[in-house]
């Protein structure tokens, strides 16, 4: 039986300031009525025949919006696994394969990142059906893009000799991103492909091949399958001995490496949508060929990509510029520059600034906030909490919070006693208090909270109980 396993670890910031680290590309809908990329992967699995229910490797924050776009896709019998932290895909797929080995001994795994896209479905499921042929053969399929521009941003895969009785080659060698004069030279030679990121092999074959080339990472891994903790709708990867796994590509680790490795060829208009300018590309531009989504006032623009999330924008006399405004932060960038995006993350990153991490609309378990406002000691935010859920019971030391009901009926606890809130109505959380408001109705709860105190950040939480096992 075919097993899929979709990577959605990464975190995106080549298209910061949209995806933030809790908030990656993957789970973000980038294309208008396209849903996300992640349930883009869910949809393409339906032409499979013979296919399990996907298996998920995640970062164990994300671990509720992986929950949630699967509810949304209709797949909740789908396994998630939760990484304590990254090592790259080497370990990712070794873990999953482990988990998914004890129950097929005779899985094969179809490895796809959970953020490309793919255009045209039938070329994809009939380059799976050809690479599921040859992982029969014990072959380490990897599924090469037929490049139509001398891409610098990819790696490429060099094909070797062609395969008996089907449509496939054996891997002569993968080269790292070129320049531009040696990728106009790929392109040229019609025998390099660009290196997807996509693979089809048997779960044991792999592990084998892992063993083989990089045992240490193996004996990690193995010894973290060991102690893995089996949750109610996760699989949770034990941070002790995952974390003392070396981080290494699969590519790195054993693709490169291994005598076996086979390449199918698939033009089905792919993208790894990994800059601004990928993003444009992958849609139709206006006239004038741009690509402008909210309240966007343009004159003598042409070839830019521009967003607006929660302003106007006015643009006069650009080019080939990528503008995106998202409440928090505004990006300004020459298209052909969008790849380096990367290093302004970093630089954030380094800085610890956080919008490098949240978006303003910060997603939970039980609902949302958005920050409205801030200053010296003070800070105002929009809380919705969804039906039938609720906050942790907590308490702050630093902060003390007034909260004013706008919409539906709160149910508030604070320091013992329980009591409601109807539109219009306040209450005030002191300082260090144990306190918790929930949503007990079948529409949305939203509250004003106003926090006032010397210290105002997230981290000031200390939790006594909570639904969702935080």
């Amino acid at each position: 039986m075919l097993y899929p396993l979709i990577l959605a670890g990464g975190v995106g910031t080549r298209l910061w300031p949209m995806s933030r680290a809790s908030l990656p590309k993957q789970f973000i809908d980038l294309l208008p009525g396209q849903g996300s990329l992640f349930q883009a992967t869910l949809d393409r699995l339906q032409g499979l025949a013979d296919c399990a229910a996907p298996t998920i490797v995640c970062n164990a924050d994300h671990r509720f919006l992986v929950a949630e776009q699967l509810r949304l896709a209709g797949k909740e019998d789908a396994r998630i696994l939760l990484e304590p932290c990254g090592r790259n895909t080497a370990p990712a797929i070794a873990i999953a394969a482990l988990a998914i080995r004890d129950v097929d001994p005779d899985a094969t795994l179809l490895v796809l990142p959970a953020d490309h896209l793919i255009a045209d479905t039938d070329s994809f499921l009939e380059a799976v059906s050809v690479a599921s042929h040859l992982s029969v053969e014990n072959y380490l399929v990897t599924f090469g893009i037929v490049p139509d521009v001398p891409e610098t941003g990819y790696g490429y895969i060099k094909r070797g000799e062609e395969l008996p009785d089907c449509p496939g080659f054996r891997v002569d060698r993968f080269v790292e991103k070129p320049d531009a004069g040696t990728a106009k030279s790929y392109l040229d030679a019609g025998d390099f492909y660009w290196n997807s990121g996509m693979f089809l092999f048997r779960a044991d074959r792999y592990l084998k091949e892992l063993e083989t080339h990089a045992g240490d990472i193996y004996d990690c891994c193995l010894q973290a399958h060991h102690n893995i903790s089996k949750g109610d709708d996760f699989l949770a990867i034990p941070e002790k001995e995952f974390a003392a796994c070396r981080s290494d590509s699969i590519d790195y680790a054993v693709m490169e490496k291994t005598s076996e490795a086979a390449i199918v060829p698939l033009d089905a208009g792919w993208s790894d949508l990994g800059s601004w300018e990928a993003l444009w590309q992958a849609q139709k531009q206006d006239e004038a060929g741009n690509i402008i989504s909210g309240d966007v006032l343009t004159e003598s623009v042409t070839d830019c990509y521009i967003s607006a999330k929660t302003r106007l924008v006015a643009v006069l006399g650009l080019k080939d510029t990528v503008i995106v405004e998202s409440g928090d932060a505004v990006l300004v960038a020459d298209k052909s520059r969008s790849q380096d995006v990367k290093r302004l993350a970093d630089v954030l990153a380094a800085q610890n600034r956080k919008e490098i991490e949240h978006p303003p609309l910060v997603r939970r378990p039980w609902g949302t906030f958005e920050s409205l406002g801030a200053g010296d000691g003070y800070q105002v935010k929009h809380i919705v909490v969804n039906p039938g859920a609720a906050i942790s019971l907590q308490r702050h030391q630093h902060r003390s919070e007034h909260w004013t009901v706008i919409r539906g009926q709160a149910l508030i606890h604070c320091d013992g006693k329980e009591f409601a809130l109807d539109i219009n109505e306040s209450t005030f959380i002191p300082q260090g208090s144990k306190h918790r408001l929930s949503n007990r109705g079948a529409d949305p709860v939203e509250i004003v909270e106003v926090q006032v105190g010397s210290y105002l950040g997230e981290d000031d939480i200390e939790r006594f109980e909570d639904l969702y096992g935080r």
